[in-house]
């Protein structure tokens, strides 16, 4: 099979709650997400470093529940009263003006606030005072890095989103050697299916092992 055909054949990536790979690292957020509208205050921070699910369960809650997607840079505090809202990447910096509106009206009737970040609320920027108060006080649930179940599910996502079938033993393999984030394994899949010499290899342990190789050479010549 020719590699232009295989790349043609690729599928679509899908925020949804069913392509969400759970596993022990993420079961608390999970959790938390699932007791929405029970949230204390009617707001819940989700926190964890990039790359470990955050979006892609925030967004799975925001299509559940019909939340507005609010932009981080310009939040439309109006459209948020009395209904659901996602605002992403909190940490990354928000008017905090708005992001205390934004708290107060997730507590009334029929809203709720859900709130994603890299670092827990208590460390973000706040200079009200009032905020501060706020965010001391908010409930969190965190994302740990992928385990191994997660890493697994996520490998088996992206080769299917590319129409490979690896080798069963490629799996193991993998989780013993890969970087263990979520981009790190889109990236190692990538590489799999886009090998350097153009040619269409099947996806077996001696290919990633060349790629993990690789990998090492390079960092040695670095450091070098």
């Amino acid at each position: 099979m020719a590699r232009q055909l295989r790349l043609s054949l690729r599928r679509p990536a899908a925020h949804t709650r069913d392509a969400f790979i759970q596993g022990a690292s993420n079961a608390e957020a999970v959790a938390a997400l699932d007791a929405w509208p029970r949230w204390p205050g009617g707001t819940l921070a989700l926190v964890g470093a990039e790359g470990v699910g955050k979006t892609h369960l925030a967004r799975a809650w925001a299509a559940e529940t019909k939340a507005v997607m609010l932009d981080r840079e310009s939040p439309d505090i109006a459209a948020a009263a009395g209904r659901p809202a996602l605002l992403e990447d909190v940490d990354r910096g928000i008017d905090p003006e708005a992001l205390f509106h934004l708290i107060n009206l997730a507590a009334q009737d029929g809203a709720s606030l859900l709130l994603t970040a890299r670092v827990q609320p208590t460390t973000w920027p706040a200079e009200l005072p009032d905020l501060r108060s706020r965010l001391n006080s908010l409930m969190v649930a965190e994302i740990a890095a992928p385990d191994d179940d997660v890493l697994r599910g996520v490998l088996k996502n992206f080769f299917r989103e590319r129409n490979i079938r690896p080798h069963d033993d490629v799996y193991p393999y993998l989780l013993r050697r890969m970087e263990r984030s979520i981009p790190g394994a889109r990236e190692i899949v990538r590489r799999l299916d886009e090998t350097e010499d153009g040619m269409v290899r099947p996806v077996s342990r001696v290919l990633a092992r060349e790629i993990l190789e690789a990998d090492i050479e390079n960092l040695d010549l670095f450091e070098g």
